[in-house]
């Protein structure tokens, strides 16, 4: 009988040790995740005020997407600032966009790491 306690409570530590393992791959893949997808959500918004300050052919197909994609990806900054220039307000608005995505993700993969 205390050789099935051993071995139970050593399956049983070898299980949690696996679980801790597994956890921790979880959180690595969702950091990784949560990067990439800031990473990619600021890069088109970056995209976009580049098209729009270098004046690129509004009807090309590349910039269409990328400012239908923008648009969404703003969360509420693209009417933020309102000057009389409109490629000023992409900048400042797209722009704020894209560091609050940084910041924002930059956070949450801190926070994903302390729960590793």
């Amino acid at each position: 009988m205390t050789e099935e306690v051993r071995t139970g409570a050593h399956e049983s530590g070898v299980r949690r040790a696996d679980l801790r393992r597994g956890w921790g791959r979880f959180v690595d893949v969702l950091i990784l995740v949560v990067r990439w997808a800031g990473l990619v959500c600021a890069s088109l918004l970056a995209i976009h005020v580049i098209l729009t300050i270098g004046s690129a052919n509004p009807d090309n197909g590349i910039t269409q997407f990328v400012a239908s994609v923008a648009d969404p990806l703003a969360l509420g900054f693209q009417d933020l600032f309102t000057p009389a220039d409109p490629q000023l307000a992409v900048l400042l608005n797209y722009g704020i966009a894209a560091i609050f995505w940084l910041v924002i993700t930059s956070i949450a993969r801190r926070i994903l790491a302390a729960l590793r």
